[in-house]
């Protein structure tokens, strides 16, 4: 009986020694995300510096005369296409529209008369006419009833044109109404105030000074060597100059336009670019600098390394390598960045597989899985 349980723990064990080791053996490596090495274009660039600008900005007048009775807005307030800006007193404008109604009510009547003149008259020589054959036939009387109807036509016409100047006045005293409110002609951000309750106004007169902000172009005065592969449509990337030199986040921007204009001083033109910042916004600034990358030769083929599998320990760059199953380091040598990737100068070859997750707690030599 005790040999028999002595013979159960020992099976027991055996088993649980057997299960155990594929565990262990498990454990001794590590998961890790890879990316291989590979070949890729590489468009030679040179750096030029351009500026945003707003795609629409300005000063926005006045489009009627008038004191002002209220402003609403302040420098630095985002406002909508057609708010309100400012409001002028406007209880003149208002009687000069009831005023212009009642000079057409007026003209209106004008008219009924001179119609009714023009009909009575007609009346009258056509009976006179029909009169030709009659011994009570005078051709004094029609020759003179047909002045009157001349001139009764004439009178009509002339209340017809009243008419006509009093419907383009009443709604020029609406337009000249509707205008005592200063709207805005497209969205943005106030950057100047030019004037304030109290002032007097006239047609034309600065009010406020508007930056649409969230429509931005990028200008840059490009020497006329590198005008040749710039074509609307062309497509080049570019980052934004900021204190942190680290911050070089390639943005695509387009060419719009390249202006047929030389500075003979400096022998550039000028190039507009069309880009959008909606993927990535920030607090931009019309005439904020830029870089751009400016195509300046044909393409090349170069090694690249995923940015991710690159680390700096003590200065210098390194890689995990993926060599049958196990990491080793390989220092390498970079050149500049493409996107999520750097240029390989020395160290990796393409084809090359390295890790680009989990590498930062990796020892050379360790076992990895992927």
């Amino acid at each position: 009986m005790i040999h028999l349980k002595i013979t159960q723990i020992i099976s027991v064990g055996a088993l649980a020694l057997m299960l155990s080791t594929p565990v262990s053996f498990a454990q001794d490596t590590t998961p890790v995300g890879v990316n291989q090495v590979r070949i890729e274009p590489l468009k030679q660039t040179v750096p030029v510096i351009g500026r945003l600008i707003a795609a629409q900005a300005g000063v926005i007048a006045s489009r009627t005369s008038g004191p002002v009775g209220e402003m609403k807005v302040q420098v630095g307030d985002r406002i909508n296409k057609d708010d309100i800006i400012a409001i002028l007193v406007d209880d003149t404008l208002h009687w000069k529209v009831e005023l212009a109604k009642a000079e057409t009510s007026q003209a209106k009547s004008a008219i009924a008369r001179a119609k009714a003149s023009l009909d009575l008259r007609s009346q009258e020589l056509e009976r006179l006419e029909q009169l030709k054959k009659s011994a009570a036939f005078s051709q004094a009387r029609l020759e003179d009833k047909k002045l009157e109807v001349a001139s009764a036509g004439s009178a009509m016409a002339e209340a017809q044109a009243a008419l006509i100047r009093s419907h383009a006045s009443l709604k020029l005293a609406q337009i000249n109404l509707y205008n005592a409110k200063i709207r805005a002609p497209f969205g943005g951000v106030v950057s100047k105030r030019h004037t304030d309750v109290g002032a007097y106004v006239n047609v034309g007169s600065p009010v406020v000074d508007m930056i649409d902000d969230q429509n931005l172009e990028i200008e840059a005065s490009v020497p006329s060597k590198r005008i040749e592969g710039l074509n609307p449509g062309t497509v080049i990337t570019f980052h934004l100059e900021t204190e942190n030199s680290t911050d070089q986040t390639a943005l695509p921007a387009t060419v719009r336009a390249v202006v047929p204009n030389e500075d003979p001083l400096t022998r550039t033109r000028t190039v507009r670019f069309n880009t959008n910042f909606s993927v990535a916004r920030r607090n931009l600034a019309t005439n904020q600098s830029v870089i751009l990358a400016l195509p300046a030769g044909e393409a090349t083929e170069v090694v690249t390394v995923h940015k991710d599998a690159v680390i700096n320990r003590k200065g210098k760059n390194i890689v995990f390598i993926i060599e049958d199953g196990t990491a080793n380091v390989r220092p390498v040598k970079l050149g500049q960045g493409v996107g999520v990737r750097f240029v390989v100068m020395d160290g990796l070859k393409a084809g090359d597989t390295v890790v680009v997750r989990g590498n930062e707690r990796l020892r050379p030599g360790q076992k990895v899985s992927h």
